[in-house]
């Protein structure tokens, strides 16, 4: 069996893991070839200092690029900014200060995404980076803490879902429709902590900026990456990166690059193994939003125009949408027409570089002609930051990645997301619009689950420290969806007075009212699938570790929860088979509401051979190997950076 696209750029980044090709479910320790950080930067010096690192394993991995909140010129937002810069020097990191653009965006036009390369960012839209054929997927801020001080962090292999487009786009369509329709279309978690691989003879039509859209906006629809092939555009596109760096006296990358890229581009094996396969005609994609307030409702502008929604904001601006293509479109709307006087349009190209472009080419002049509100290039309102957030009782028009409820302003506000070319017509005519009309047409929905490879009994070395069997009474959660609010309530998260005992009595509590105490130090906890999903408290996992529960076991992982879950030590087994037969033989109960099963037996899990046991019946997991094995041993990662900084 041949190896995912997503399986092979992790093995050639591998430090550490199983001695054979890589699989889904596989943990190992990756080197990733840069790991980006921008505000939250401050935070992670913490964390690096805080587990008694002095200085970096590799000076030129890390990149810091201030993005965020760059319009708060307060003294403390600058005294921060400061210490970053200085952080910087004093490392000798590469620093992008405030105003130059936003980190993906820098990462991507300065050269430090690849083919073939595993970049990392300690943020959620680094999925963009699988537009230039890498592997870009995001990290939390101890992993970044981790890769400063060792060079590596750990990783578990999600499974790939195979997106063949077909067909080529429709004039007047463009990349955001594109994956506003996958968002629309496919809305019951299909991608869910998924790794996306975008193929087929459409994928040719899409220009670099509508890929760079499509793959950073696959966060939303719930994957991990999403990868783009190499091909004659993305060459046509690094060589021209190549060539503007190099006359900047900046190498990243060489001719010879070039050239083995062209020719040897990083590809799947043709026999690789997919979780599914979604079919997307793009001739059958026209314009649509999605909203209000979540990406997985869509509407076409041929259903949602003829209802005159009134808009009052209207957004040009974030890492998705704000890039030269998409500048130019809006700019070709606004020239038939000025901006309402009933609506503000904000604009914030993705970079310096391409407002600059703008400059020169006079876009930027029509835009701000139009009464466009220019904004430095930044994340801003995109992350309910600075001017233009909205107000109670507005309805917004955003060209950019998340309308959450509350995330660009008030919560009792509404906000669409659309193509930069809807937002600009929506925005001179009050109400959302497109620049032109289009026919009701409804893309077909091609999804084909696969045989996925099982897991497989694989015989594990077992470290010392670490168990080679565990057994416990089994304690049935069978809800999907499990969110960290129902395993550890908001209304403790915050309070810096819960003991661990405390702790331990209100596990659960907004799940199972009586499950703190109904369960028992030993017991071993099955859960549905997606289990942990929701906020990133980490507390959903201590407080499991202060009740004495060993490890969860689930069909499936919010991949936030598994990273939280490790990191502190705590096991959790993928075993989605078991919980399926779990809800066959407990129907009963689960019909019954019932909201933890604890049926009275026992279930054996044997390290050593990668299996459980229950009821006579034997499930395969994952192999535990050397990896996830100290992270456990060792009581979480900081603890283990510590011991390997020690030696």
């Amino acid at each position: 069996m041949g190896q995912t696209i997503v399986e092979k750029i992790a093995q050639s980044h591998m430090a550490e893991g199983p001695d054979r090709p890589l699989r889904a479910g596989d943990f190992l320790s990756i080197r990733p070839h840069h790991v980006m950080t921008h505000d939250n930067t401050s935070a992670v010096m913490s964390k690096f200092k805080g587990i008694g690192a002095s200085r970096m394993a590799d000076p030129g991995q890390p990149v810091f690029a201030l993005d965020h909140d760059i319009q708060n010129t307060t003294e403390e937002n600058l005294g921060k900014y400061r210490k970053i810069e200085s952080f910087a020097r004093e490392h000798g990191v590469d620093f992008y200060p405030a105003g130059t653009g936003i980190g993906h965006q820098i990462m991507c036009e300065q050269g430090y995404v690849v083919p073939g390369s595993f970049v990392v960012a300690s943020d959620s839209h680094s999925n963009m980076y699988g537009a230039l054929g890498a592997v870009g997927t995001p990290v939390v801020r101890t992993d970044a803490a981790a890769i400063w001080a060792t060079g590596t962090f750990w990783w578990s292999v999600p499974r790939t879902v195979q997106v063949v487009l077909t067909g080529r786009l429709r004039p007047g369509v463009t990349g955001k429709d594109v994956i506003i329709t996958l968002c629309g279309l496919y809305n019951k978690e299909e991608v869910l902590n998924a790794a996306v691989e975008f193929s087929g003879e459409g994928v040719a039509s899409l220009s670099m900026d509508a890929r760079m859209a499509i793959a950073n906006m696959s966060t939303e629809w719930g994957a991990l990456v999403g990868w783009f092939p190499v091909d004659a555009t993305t060459i046509e596109w690094l060589n021209a990166r190549q060539q503007h760096l190099q006359a900047r006296g900046t190498e990243r990358f060489a001719p010879e690059d070039l050239k083995r890229w062209a020719t040897r581009p990083p590809a799947p094996d043709p026999d690789a193994a997919y979780a599914a396969r979604i079919e997307l005609d793009l001739s059958e994609v026209t314009p649509h939003v999605s909203g209000p307030d979540t990406v997985f409702e869509m509407q076409s502008l041929a259903e949602i125009a003829p209802k005159k929604v009134a808009v009052q904001k209207a957004y040009l601006l974030s890492c998705v949408n704000s890039r030269a293509d998409d500048l130019a479109e809006a700019a070709a709307v606004l020239q038939r027409g000025k901006i309402a006087p009933t609506v503000k349009f904000y604009l914030a190209a993705a970079s310096r570089e391409i407002q600059e472009g703008a400059e020169r080419s006079g876009v930027w002049k029509t835009l701000l002609d139009a009464g466009a509100i220019a904004l430095p290039p930044a994340c801003g309102a995109c992350i309910g930051l600075g001017t233009g957030l909205l107000e109670p009782g507005e309805v917004g028009i955003s060209a950019t990645n998340r309308n959450f409820k509350g995330r660009m302003g008030s919560r009792d506000a509404k906000c669409y997301l659309a193509s930069p070319a809807v937002v600009a017509a929506s925005a001179v005519a009050g109400y959302i619009t497109a620049p032109q009309e289009w026919d009701l047409v409804a893309p077909a929905k091609r999804w084909t689950a696969l045989a996925e490879p099982a897991a497989k009994a694989e015989k594990v070395e077992i470290l010392e420290g670490f168990p080679a069997k565990l057994i416990g009474r089994l304690a049935f959660l069978p809800q999907d969806n499990l969110n960290t609010d129902g395993i550890y309530g908001k209304d403790y998260t915050y309070r810096e007075d819960m003991t661990r005992e405390m702790m331990a009595r209100v596990v659960m509590e907004n799940y199972d009212p009586e499950f703190a105490a109904r369960a028992q130090a030993g017991d071993v906890i099955v859960g549905g699938f997606n289990f942990g999903t929701g906020s990133s408290r980490e507390q959903a996992v201590t407080a499991l570790q202060a009740k004495g529960i060993p490890l969860v076991i689930a069909g499936s992982f919010s991949q936030t929860y598994l990273r939280n879950a490790f990191n502190n030590g705590f096991l959790c087994i993928e075993t989605p088979a078991f919980v399926r037969h779990l809800k066959e033989t407990l129907a009963a109960e689960i019909a019954g509401k019932v909201r933890t099963i604890i049926a009275g037996d026992e279930v054996t899990i044997d390290f050593t051979t990668s299996t459980l046991s229950y009821r006579g019946r034997s499930f395969a997991f994952p192999a535990l190997g050397s990896v996830a094995q100290s992270l456990v041993v060792a009581g979480g990662v900081e603890n283990l950076v510590r011991k390997q900084l020690a030696k």
